[in-house]
């Protein structure tokens, strides 16, 4: 876990990352834990398979950095948050951070088969297919808690 905190230090320490905290993204899970979930596991499944694991691990941590509450439906956001927030969190990431053409791609088609053009690499579908099950993990599990009230 070291190395892992050693790859995404500077983005889990910026102070614009960190305003992540302030929106809920899924029942009770923060916007900065979601990516921060998505992050690690994403780290994890990179490095058992021998593949980026720092390029994914940094884009997994970027991936939803939008910084507004997506379920307001507000102005131009009304409906369209799930095909735009990618180009958003990417263009807000290269803002703050030193991103390759790979991370780029990752944030910003994370959100595919939603988006019609799929990820250009393998890391890029492994994203993709993380952040759909960290976000069915943390709705389950928070269903569960409520269960037991």
């Amino acid at each position: 876990m070291d190395e892992f905190y050693k790859i995404v230090y500077d983005i889990i320490n910026n102070d614009v990352v960190l305003e992540m905290k302030k929106y809920r993204q899924h029942c009770n899970v923060d916007c900065f834990m979601h990516c921060l979930n998505v992050s690690y596991t994403c780290y994890k499944v990179a490095k058992k398979l021998g593949l980026d694991y720092v390029a994914i691990a940094r884009a997994g941590m970027l991936h939803d950095l939008f910084l507004y509450d997506w379920h307001d439906e507000k102005g131009d956001r009304k409906g369209f948050h799930a095909f735009t927030h990618g180009r958003c969190a990417c263009h807000n990431a290269m803002k703050l951070f030193d991103l390759n053409k790979k991370e780029q791609d990752m944030i910003k088609k994370h959100m595919w088969p939603v988006t019609p053009i799929p990820p250009k690499s393998v890391e890029g579908f492994i994203l993709t297919f993380v952040d759909k099950y960290c976000a069915m993990k943390e709705t389950f599990e928070y269903m569960k808690d409520k269960k037991k009230v």
